[in-house]
């Protein structure tokens, strides 16, 4: 690697874009410290980003793989307690299915009955119904 001099031609700013810089690793979001109260809205695009993450987790979890169940039974309780704080009903119930939706993937047929019930908007109860009939 050559070394790069301020004032030979190359402004400061070129100089520090070749610094090679350490990549931090990537932080799952199911790990990310949630920093005072959130609101509705936050909390469901929290949700949302929980369950996109996990989906892979919930498949893995699905064949019985340990670790992604971990990472699936961990990121599923997060999304569950966020839930839980969400005080709109229409936001609460949309963000329900969406960990429904991730339960059902990771074949834990027995939790996403429980959240099911916890559904009380019509519409999106029957959407549920629709896309996983066994929880019926």
């Amino acid at each position: 690697m050559e070394e790069v001099v301020a004032g030979q031609g190359i402004e400061q700013s070129e100089a520090f874009e070749r610094v090679p810089r350490a990549r931090k690793k990537p932080e799952d979001i199911r790990d990310e410290a949630i920093e005072g109260p959130l609101g509705d809205i936050e909390a469901a695009a929290r949700i949302r980003a929980i369950c996109e993450a996990a989906a892979a987790s919930a498949a893995g979890s699905a064949r019985n793989d340990k670790r992604e169940s971990e990472r699936y039974e961990r990121a599923a309780k997060v999304a569950m307690e966020i839930a839980m704080n969400i005080s709109d009903g229409l936001m609460r119930d949309d963000a329900v299915h969406r960990i429904v939706d991730l339960c059902m993937k990771a074949d834990d047929l027995r939790t996403a009955q429980i959240l099911f019930r916890a559904i009380y908007a019509s519409w999106i109860r029957e959407t549920v119904q629709r896309d996983h009939p066994t929880l019926v």
